[in-house]
C-alpha cells in the first residue's frame, strides 16, 4: 500500500477557501446551460493546486483522455514524481456504475493511489479499495449547487489524504512484479487503443512498421503492443538494478543508466521512452518509473542472492514478473529460472561431450563409431 502520511494535517495546508471557491465556479459553468465534463477541468486543477501551498500538480491533457487515457496526473512539485491519478465525469453521472466499468475496473487494478469524481462527489481508491467518499454538493435543475458544509471538510480531508500519499518502497520481488504487471498491462492496452485510433500517421504506427522491417515481419497490432509495454516495463527494472542507489530515477534519464554492454536496449528504449515518447502512453510509462525508482531496489536484488551470489537479478526476475503478467505465455514459453550451478553443469557436460567426438582445431564434430 502507499505510504500514507497525517491526512488531517495536509488537508490544512490548503488556504481552507478551496472548496467554496471550486463550488462556485462549477456553479457558473452549471448555469451556462451547455457545460459538459471538459467545462469543469480547469477548476479542478485549480482546487488540486492550491493545495499543500502549492507542492502540488494536476496536469490535464484533453486530447491524452480522449485515447482513454487518465484524466489527471498529480504530481509533486519541482520533482515531478506522480503520486496519484484523478478520472473525472461529468456532473451527475452515477459513480457507482462508473466504479464497475471495464475503465475503473482497469485503473483500480494498475493506479494504486487514484481517485473519480463527477467534480462534486470525490471517491478515493488505494491499491484497488475504496478508501474515502465524500460530496460537496447537489445540484438542482437550474445548476444552484446546495451546499453541504460538513461535507466540504469532508473533501479536504479525502484531498489531504490522497495528495500525502508516496510511492511504495517495496523489497519484496514478487509485490513489485505483481504492481510492474498491473501498469504494463495498462501500458499495453493504451498502445492498442492509441495504434487503433491514429492510423497510419502516428509515432506508434511508424514504430511498429521500424518493427516489422528490422525483426518480425508478420508482427500484428497487439504483439507490438504486447513488446512494447514489456520492453518500457523491463527496461526501466534493468536501468534501476543498474544504479540502485541514484539519487533520480524517471523515464527521461533511464536509457543513460542502462549497461553499456547492451547497446540494442540502450538505444531501443531511447526511441520509446524518450523525452519525446507520445503523451497519451507516457503518463503510464511515469507511472512505471515512479514505481520502480521509489523501490528498495537493495532488497529486492537481496532475494535473488539467497541461492548464490552469482545469479543475475536481472534475468531471474523476469520469470517472477510474466508470472504476474501473462502466466500463460510464460508456461507456453518455457520462461522458469534456472539457477547458474545448473546451467555451469549443463554447459560443461555439453562441452566434453562435444569434445569427445570432435576432430581438428576447428573442433568440428565428426561421427562416432
Amino acid at each position: 500500500m502507499y505510504n500514507a502520511r497525517n491526512t488531517s494535517e495536509h488537508a490544512q495546508k490548503g488556504t481552507g477557501r478551496e472548496p467554496p471557491e471550486y463550488v462556485s465556479r462549477i456553479e457558473r459553468n452549471l448555469r451556462l446551460g451547455n457545460a459538459t465534463e471538459l467545462t469543469h477541468r480547469a477548476a479542478l486543477a485549480s482546487l488540486i493546486d492550491g493545495l499543500d501551498h502549492g507542492n502540488i500538480q494536476a496536469t490535464n491533457e484533453p486530447r491524452r483522455s480522449a485515447f482513454g487515457a487518465i484524466d489527471y496526473v498529480v504530481s509533486r512539485v519541482p520533482s515531478g514524481v506522480p503520486i496519484g491519478h484523478i478520472e473525472a465525469k461529468d456532473v451527475g453521472l452515477d459513480l457507482g456504475s462508473v466504479e464497475k466499468g471495464e475503465q475503473l475496473t482497469r485503473y483500480r487494478s494498475a493506479l494504486s493511489n487514484l481517485m473519480l469524481t463527477d467534480y462534486l462527489e470525490f471517491r478515493w481508491y488505494l491499491d484497488g479499495d475504496l478508501r474515502a467518499t465524500a460530496r460537496i454538493g447537489t445540484p438542482d435543475r437550474n445548476g444552484a449547487i446546495k451546499r453541504d458544509r460538513t461535507g466540504e471538510r469532508a473533501v479536504l480531508d479525502l484531498l489531504g489524504g490522497f495528495i500525502a500519499q508516496s510511492p511504495p518502497q517495496i523489497g519484496n520481488p514478487r509485490e513489485l512484479a505483481e504492481r510492474m504487471a498491473g501498469l504494463t498491462h495498462a501500458l499495453r492496452d493504451q498502445v492498442l487503443v492509441v495504434l487503433s485510433a491514429e492510423g497510419e500517421q502516428g509515432n506508434l504506427d511508424a514504430q511498429l512498421r521500424a518493427f516489422r522491417r528490422t525483426l518480425v515481419p508478420d508482427l500484428d497490432a497487439e504483439s507490438f503492443a504486447d513488446m512494447y509495454a514489456q520492453t518500457v516495463a523491463y527496461g526501466l527494472f534493468a536501468a534501476r538494478v543498474a544504479t540502485p542507489i541514484a539519487p533520480t530515477f524517471s523515464r527521461t534519464n533511464a536509457a543513460g543508466f542502462l549497461p553499456r554492454t547492451n547497446p540494442f536496449l540502450r538505444q531501443f528504449f531511447y526511441q520509446i521512452a524518450g523525452p519525446d515518447l507520445d503523451d497519451r502512453v507516457s503518463w503510464l510509462v511515469d507511472a512505471l518509473a515512479a514505481l520502480i525508482g521509489a523501490a528498495d531496489i537493495g532488497q529486492v536484488l537481496r532475494e535473488f542472492g539467497r541461492r548464490t551470489r552469482r545469479e543475475d537479478p536481472v534475468v531471474h526476475f523476469y520469470e517472477t514478473f510474466l508470472a504476474k503478467y501473462d502466466p500463460d505465455v510464460r508456461e507456453r514459453r518455457g520462461v522458469y529460472y534456472t539457477p547458474e550451478p545448473v546451467v555451469s553443469y549443463i554447459v560443461r557436460s555439453v562441452d566434453r561431450l562435444i569434445g569427445a567426438g570432435s576432430a581438428g582445431p576447428m573442433g568440428s564434430l565428426t561421427p562416432t563409431p
